[in-house]
């Protein structure tokens, strides 16, 4: 029983050495010191440690710490371990400063920080003020000066400019300004086929206005990709115009109609009324002896003898007016 209680005692005493050894290993990451000591780009032992205490993967820090020495950058421990708290990119940023100082583009440590903390690539900005991007804008509608619609379709071909990274437009602001001065432009020809003739007035035209300001990019050359010819539009506003001229008329001459026969009726009206007067007029001329029964009975005949003659006029012209055999 001793002898086994002795085993097992140096067997847990083992356990226990080899564990705390592991745990001192995790917190003192001894490659990483001995790797950043190799490479120039010394790292104290406490400062690793304070990176575990730190929630802060030395593995991270080191190594950017390590390229950048690498590359001729002094990039302080301080300076990488604040940026990546800051939940900053560590490593994308040490590479958009190497692949700047390559290409002879200054860019300090805080300007490359601030660009990726407002959340743009970084690197992606280094390579595109070294390799200018090509952005096409969509089909653009505009109407010349005699009213023929033209479809344009141009390239934008930008660089992105580092210093207004920070607080700079993006590619919509680029597009929306390139696409209003293909508008006006285009609007402001006093024919479409002086556009067609010279498309490249317009990219003259649009670069002259300086658009790129306030913008991350600068602007390097607009070409006119596709301009093609639509529709009539100037002749199809005249016929909408036309079309809208013809209905009021039309609705005024109802409405002349409507009060004409609005009249009409009206006179019928007051004609009926004075008729409705005679009888009366009749009968009071009687009772006063001014009118004999022998004046009315001549009035009746003069009356049947106009009835007769209208009636036979009607005829004729009912037979005159018909088919001709």
């Amino acid at each position: 029983m001793g002898a086994e209680t002795q085993v097992f005692g140096s067997l847990g005493l083992l356990l226990v050495v080899l564990a705390g050894l592991g745990f001192l290993l995790f917190l003192i990451p001894i490659p990483l010191w001995i790797a950043a000591w190799a490479s120039n780009a010394y790292v104290g032992l406490m400062t690793l440690i304070g990176m575990r205490l730190r929630r802060v993967p030395p593995g991270t820090i080191v190594n950017a710490r390590i390229s950048s020495a690498k590359a001729g950058l002094d990039i302080s421990i301080n300076d990488l371990e604040a940026h990546f708290l800051a939940g900053g990119d560590v490593e994308r940023v040490v590479n958009a400063m190497i692949s700047a100082d390559k290409a002879n583009i200054p860019m300090p440590f805080k300007r490359a920080a601030a660009i990726d903390l407002a959340g743009r690539d970084v690197l992606e900005a280094v390579q595109m003020s070294v390799l200018p991007k090509v952005i096409e804008t969509p089909r653009i509608t505009a109407v010349a000066m005699d009213g023929i619609q033209l479809i344009a379709v141009s390239r934008v071909t930008v660089r992105a400019n580092i210093d207004r990274l920070v607080g700079g437009a993006g590619e919509e602001t680029v597009i929306a300004r390139v696409g209003e001065g293909m508008v006006s432009t285009i609007g402001s020809s006093p024919t479409h086929k002086a556009v067609l003739e010279n498309p490249d007035n317009i990219s003259k035209h649009i670069l002259s206005k300086g658009l790129d300001a306030g913008t991350a990019f600068e602007i390097l050359s607009i070409d006119i990709a596709d301009v093609d010819v639509g529709q009539n539009i100037g002749a199809k506003l005249q016929i909408d115009q036309a079309n809208a001229d013809k209905q009021i008329a039309q609705a005024k001459a109802e409405e002349r109609r409507a009060m004409a026969v609005a009249l009409e009726q009206e006179m019928r009206a007051r004609v009926v009324e004075a008729e409705a007067e005679v009888p009366k007029a009749m009968a009071e001329a009687f009772r006063q002896g001014n009118m004999g029964i022998m004046d009315y009975y001549r009035m009746k005949n003069v009356q049947a003898d106009t009835a007769m003659r209208d009636s036979i006029a009607g005829d004729e012209e009912d037979q005159s007016s018909g088919p001709k055999s």
